[in-house]
């Protein structure tokens, strides 16, 4: 009798070091049966609320802004379509490059000076062994305070006679009164100075809050490697905190970016156009150009701000997407 052997069985797939991988089944699409049994129609019922509400308050009015946008309209008479004659209106408005440029100088200012300080601030406090939740309350009293007040307030400040608050300082130490808005050099300094104040405090508390995620361990092997508080803030504090800080960095680009309130109460765009920005062209071309305004150009520059934010929110994602995850 003749024993033939039996081919032996074959081995599972492995990678290409030799280890065994467990081969996984394709997964089947489900169906509309398998999804309502499985409990989609109760998911669906749960968030039905939350999108209603979205949609009524959030996609709504984007949709009826662009379609404005392509019509001619001071909300009082019948809106006529003029297609994209609204965007060649803004466009060839001499206004805009101006506008353009100064909101471009407020967000490179308010991120110059606006954006490390409330860092620093945070981590210094963040240093502080007493009395932290009172240092924390100061520092967030600016957000309390209503902006038109801190406007109003700081542009008491700004007198630019000798006896105003900010001359009377400068002429402790020998320097003469200035003109704070009055000048074109000085006026979009004065207004980066008080919005930072204003909006300093949101950001130190969440930096203090990202601060409590950094691991103690790491300062303490630091500390053991003889790092001062420079190279600890450098080479553990930052990197620790880089995902929040590029999603901070971002919000400040947009928030800087449709700056209205300070240009808008200070000086009205002045001295010489020199603060009007995006936002506050967009307001004029609304309620201060004709008679009921045109809403239709004022709403396509505004799709063209929004457009251009987005485009830039997500360029800035892509660039930063491997840096603030690794």
């Amino acid at each position: 009798m003749t024993l033939t052997a039996k081919p032996p069985a074959a081995a599972p797939p492995g990678d290409e070091r030799g280890h065994a991988v467990a081969s996984v089944s394709p997964r089947r699409p489900r169906n509309l049966r398998s999804w309502v049994r499985g409990g989609g129609l109760s998911t669906l019922a749960f968030l039905a609320p939350m999108l209603l509400v979205f949609t009524i308050f959030s996609w709504s009015p984007i949709v009826q802004s662009v379609i404005m946008s392509l019509q001619k309209t001071n909300l009082l008479d019948p809106p006529t379509w003029v297609g994209l004659d609204n965007f060649v209106h803004v466009l060839n408005d001499p206004l805009l490059g101006t506008a353009v440029m100064n909101t471009l100088s407020f967000a490179l200012l308010a991120l110059v000076f606006g954006f490390p300080l409330p860092i620093l601030v945070a981590v210094l406090m963040s240093e502080v062994r007493r009395a932290k939740g009172f240092y924390s309350a100061l520092a967030y009293l600016p957000v309390v305070v209503p902006p038109v007040v801190a406007v109003l307030l700081w542009k008491v400040f700004y007198d630019a006679s000798p006896t105003g608050l900010f001359n009377t300082i400068l002429g402790w130490v020998g320097i003469p009164p200035q003109p704070w808005l009055q000048s074109s050099a000085t006026a979009m300094p004065s207004l980066v100075l008080e919005a930072t104040w204003a909006g300093a405090g949101g950001a130190i508390i969440i930096y203090l809050a990202a601060l409590l995620s950094v691991p103690p361990e790491l300062y303490d092997a630091a500390e053991v490697d003889g790092a001062s508080i420079w190279n600890k803030i450098w080479h553990v504090t930052l990197p620790q905190m880089r995902g929040i800080l590029f999603i901070m960095l971002i919000l400040q680009v947009i928030a800087t970016a449709q700056v209205f309130l300070e240009p808008f109460l200070f000086t009205g765009g002045g001295p010489n156009n020199a603060t009007v920005t995006i936002l506050l062209l967009i307001y004029r071309s609304a309620f201060q150009n004709s008679l009921g305004g045109d809403y239709g150009e004022a709403t396509a520059l505004s799709v063209m701000l929004a457009i251009v934010l987005a485009l830039l929110s997500w360029l800035y994602f892509k660039l930063t997407e491997r840096w603030s995850t690794s």
